[in-house]
């Protein structure tokens, strides 16, 4: 068999069963290899697996039964869009792990099986690597501090003294009120010194605030952040 035979596709003339049910197992065994790429050092959940491995035999049906009609494309299109607003907004690589799953089940629907096959293989390696290797992680050190305090305190200057210590950078992000207006929830962006010294920068908080809940994590990216 050539290169050209190769990547040529298996329904160039005209949809069998055969060529059906050939297609549809390409489909679930990409699916699959695309989850379980996307489960390695990700947090996942089920129904999103699920439909990464579904979701490529799903499109390779959808491209076979519109099959060059134009009007039956443009159906589907709009039957498609309509899934957008029943679902919850997702992250950017969610989002890139879709397309990929959308993409290898176009190019099964079109017959081209081999491109299909080299396709998901070249596009699961890189994102296994990107994501073994931390590409594009958050290397800033900036985590996010929550303090409550009573109403009798000034946050303004009350913790200045402290931040200087402990910090590197400080930035008060939010405040708000709670419990009727009897405490002040202030919502910081910092960077610490030296993260050995956290402990010791949250007791010094503690101090100050009455020792009312102190928090502190790594930051957290909004649903709409990309």
């Amino acid at each position: 068999m050539t290169m050209s035979q190769l990547f040529s596709s298996v329904t160039a003339g005209g949809i069998t069963a055969q060529d059906f049910l050939l297609c549809a197992a390409v489909s679930l065994l990409l699916g699959a290899l695309i989850a379980f790429t996307y489960t390695r050092r990700t947090r996942y959940t089920q129904s999103f697996v699920l439909t990464l491995i579904l979701l490529p035999l799903t499109v390779q049906t959808v491209i076979m039964l519109v099959n060059g009609n134009v009007g039956t494309g443009v159906a589907v299109a709009g039957a498609f869009s309509l899934v957008r607003f029943r679902s919850v907004p997702g992250n950017a690589k969610d989002i890139a792990v879709i397309f990929l799953a959308m993409a290898a089940g176009l190019a099964c629907g079109s017959g081209y099986l081999a491109v299909a096959v080299l396709f998901t293989a070249i596009a699961c390696t890189v994102l296994y690597l990107l994501v073994r290797f931390r590409v594009g992680l958050d290397r800033s050190g900036e985590k996010e501090l929550h303090i409550t305090i009573p109403e009798t305190l000034d946050y303004t200057e009350i913790f200045d003294d402290v931040f200087a210590r402990y910090t590197a950078h400080t930035e008060l992000v939010e405040v708000k009120t709670a419990s009727l207006g009897s405490l002040y929830k202030l919502h910081y962006r910092i960077r610490l010194k030296k993260d050995a010294e956290e402990k010791a920068f949250l007791d010094a908080l503690r101090c100050r605030n009455g020792n009312l809940e102190v928090r502190c994590g790594r930051l957290q990216p909004t649903p709409e952040q990309l």
